[in-house]
């Protein structure tokens, strides 16, 4: 699998490369420092790339990594135990950005392959990942545009695809013990094995799509006026985005369980946050219409 190894990885640095001149452009103030890093056992190298205090983006990250290992962590074997006592590689892009204007959406995006081999037995090997995104005053068109751009990723690979995967990225993106979803959704996907080159190709639709969904709601919202109160909900309503990093992403507990490089792990945090006892919204406000009309489930990609 060493030339599959190869040819994914060449793919993800060409996206990151990609993402991060976009990301950028859209900024106009800030660019990305680039910190690429290797661990003195050799089991990890990667390249970070980090904007922080730009015009639109108070901090944006876009991350590359390879993680090697004998010994999967435990949150991985808790659910797949066939996978304990494999080496294991895992190498993709995550990125996260987070703008200084309100009106402006977080948004997430993850591609990741993941193999497991282990002398006599045939590997074990997966594709995952997915878009989302977080606003914290929402826009029914925004909200169509950008799950009908995680439509368009998917009808090419089946029709059936986009469906499920926006079911599973709803499921996967909720917090428990909030009862509430952490923003308006797109897509995830895990486990997809079979045919390696469609696999392979419906990662890259993904991972392509992302940028194209993203930037022309950076360009429709970075100039919105906003008050000193609308800031004061984004930062508050960040807090539920760490929440959910820290305690149920599995990304971030892999990371952390198998020993990877703490800071650019969490680099997905926001630069700032708050949370205040017992918060409550006006009633009939955007605020409140964030969490009981927004974060909830809905069939945007076909809404009128």
């Amino acid at each position: 699998m060493i030339e599959k190894i190869n040819e994914i990885e060449q793919y993800l640095l060409a996206l990151q490369a990609d993402i991060c001149t976009k990301l950028a452009a859209l900024d106009g103030k800030q660019k990305f420092i680039k910190d690429d890093w290797s661990k003195q056992n050799g089991s990890g190298n990667g390249s970070s790339r980090v904007l922080s205090g730009g015009k639109v983006f108070e901090q944006a990250g876009v991350n590359f990594s390879i993680v090697r290992g004998e010994n999967m962590p435990p949150s991985a074997t808790a659910s797949r135990p066939e996978l304990a006592g494999r080496n294991f590689s895992a190498l993709g892009v995550s990125l996260v950005t987070h703008p200084l204007n309100p009106f402006v959406p977080t948004s997430h995006m993850n591609v990741r392959f993941f193999l497991a081999e282990k002398a006599g037995e045939a590997p074990v090997w997966w594709f995952g990942g997915g878009f989302d995104l977080t606003p914290y005053y929402g826009f029914d068109e925004d909200a169509i545009f950008w799950h009908q751009s995680a439509k368009n990723a998917c009808e090419p690979f089946g029709k059936g695809l986009y469906p499920k995967y926006k079911k599973s990225c709803d499921e996967y993106f909720y917090l428990p013990h909030r009862a509430e979803q952490r923003g308006i959704g797109g897509l995830f996907f895990d486990d997809l094995s079979g045919n390696f080159d469609e696999c392979f190709a419906f990662l890259q639709s993904v991972g392509n799509s992302y940028i194209k969904a993203y930037q022309p709601l950076v360009e429709k919202r970075k100039a919105t006026k906003y008050s000193e109160s609308e800031r004061q909900f984004q930062l508050y309503r960040r807090g539920r985005y760490v929440e959910f990093n820290l305690l149920y992403d599995r990304g971030t507990l892999f990371g952390l369980q198998s020993f990877g490089r703490t800071k650019s792990i969490l680099m997905s945090l926001p630069p700032l946050v708050s949370w205040e006892y017992d918060y409550q919204v006006p009633a009939g406000s955007a605020e409140q219409k964030l969490t009981d009309y927004y974060l909830q489930p809905r069939d945007w990609a076909n809404a009128t």
